[in-house]
């Protein structure tokens, strides 16, 4: 994601583009998978730790980005593809949490089913974790299987 398209979705989202906000948002984009704090951390070795827990705050609050908790104890973050103000949950998918290599894949084409609940409640946000081994793992640790 070019940092011009990064620095519009902000502003789209009410969010002032600043130099953090735009590495962060962008880093978000280019991952293949969601990511820990401490995997950005890493990976944006010129802002520490406070920047980022900041810049991420302000983007979950904007619904820029979203975040949920895989089973690894850690919240994982990932870009919104939704250019719409608020992500409807709809848009949201599943993801998988293999538990052999603790990596954490979306499954973009496998939407959520949106849940009917009773009168009265309303839904913030949905997650939906499928927890097992992938492919990769798969292969490797059950030879001769799937």
């Amino acid at each position: 994601m070019s940092t011009k398209l990064c620095e519009e979705i902000l502003q789209e989202k009410g969010i002032r583009p600043t130099a953090a906000r735009i590495l962060v948002l962008k880093r978000l984009a280019e991952r293949a998978n969601p990511a820990s704090l401490f995997e950005l951390e890493a990976e944006l070795e010129t802002l520490d730790k406070s920047t980022i827990s900041r810049s991420l705050a302000l983007l979950l609050r904007h619904h820029a980005i979203h975040s949920f908790e895989d089973g690894s104890g850690s919240l994982k973050y990932e870009i919104c593809r939704s250019r719409s103000e608020n992500c409807p949950v709809g848009d949201r998918h599943i993801h998988f949490f293999c538990e052999v290599c603790h990596q954490t894949t979306c499954l973009n084409n496998i939407k959520i089913p949106v849940a009917e609940l009773p009168e009265g409640y309303v839904m913030d946000t949905i997650n939906y974790m499928v927890k097992g081994v992938c492919p990769k793992c798969n292969k490797i640790t059950f030879p001769g299987r799937g």
